[in-house]
């Protein structure tokens, strides 16, 4: 569903990203780890046309990103973004937040996009809230929201950038198990995460990022059990420990 061949990308003569290539197949849960500054956002967000890239060829479902031709606003509906910190309208209240891009950008009525954004929320359990605004919310609340109006678009897989990183350490388990539920459902996923737990519970493969490069790329069981590279093995222990 989701190719990335020889992707390169550069910040004036530093290059961020070095000849990425994989490929996620539906139904696939990829997490991509690694430490800071090793590009895994940047490769994330190249897959829905938030980041150019200089190098490489990127396609999703047969559509090339990159490509001029290609309207942005109907690949990002394809292709959900979940982001570290929320990006949820402030003005709006949680089910207009859910609603605005379905009309906007799917075109659907007003009446039939909150139809389906109240029962999105009651699907991350906060259908109670519809009528409030972000900031009377909670942070692991507005990252299920966020997830909320990722799925409303009827994505055909979504993207995860660090999405428990800004929360307290009792709410990382409300995001991540809403994503768990997402997982065993079949949805295709490419997750960016230090969540080893999550990881192990729902990852098909394992991506380790190191210098802009892919260092390895592996099933799960391998790389929690034996990662080829030493620089994976030092990272695991790290975070492991």
């Amino acid at each position: 569903m989701i190719a990335l061949e020889g992707v390169s990308k550069w910040y004036g003569q530093f290059k961020v990203l070095d000849a990425c290539s994989t490929q996620v197949e539906k139904g696939e849960v990829v997490v991509i780890c690694g430490p800071s500054g090793s590009g895994k956002s940047t490769l994330i967000k190249t897959v829905n046309g938030l980041e150019p890239f200089q190098q490489g060829r990127i396609s999703v479902d047969g559509v090339m990103v990159g490509d001029p031709k290609i309207k942005l606003a109907q690949l990002r509906a394809r292709v959900g973004m979940v982001f570290q910190h929320f990006e949820l309208f402030p003005h709006l209240s949680i089910l207009d937040n859910l609603s605005l891009a379905q009309v906007k950008v799917l075109k659907r009525r007003k009446e039939e996009a909150q139809e389906n954004g109240m029962r999105l929320l009651e699907r991350v359990g906060l259908k109670a809230h519809a009528r409030k605004y972000p900031g009377q919310l909670s942070g692991g609340q507005q990252q299920r929201v966020a997830i909320a109006r990722a799925l409303s678009m009827d994505p055909i897989a979504m993207l995860f950038d660090e999405p428990t990183s800004a929360l307290d350490p009792e709410m990382i388990n409300e995001v991540l198990d809403v994503m768990v539920e997402l997982a065993r459902e079949g949805m295709t996923m490419i997750c960016v995460t230090h969540e080893m737990g999550f990881a192990k519970k729902v990852a098909s493969r394992v991506i380790f990022m190191d210098g802009g490069a892919i260092v390895e790329d592996a099933g799960k069981d391998a790389f929690f059990g034996d990662p080829k590279s030493a620089r994976a093995k030092e990272f695991l222990a790290k975070i492991l420990h």
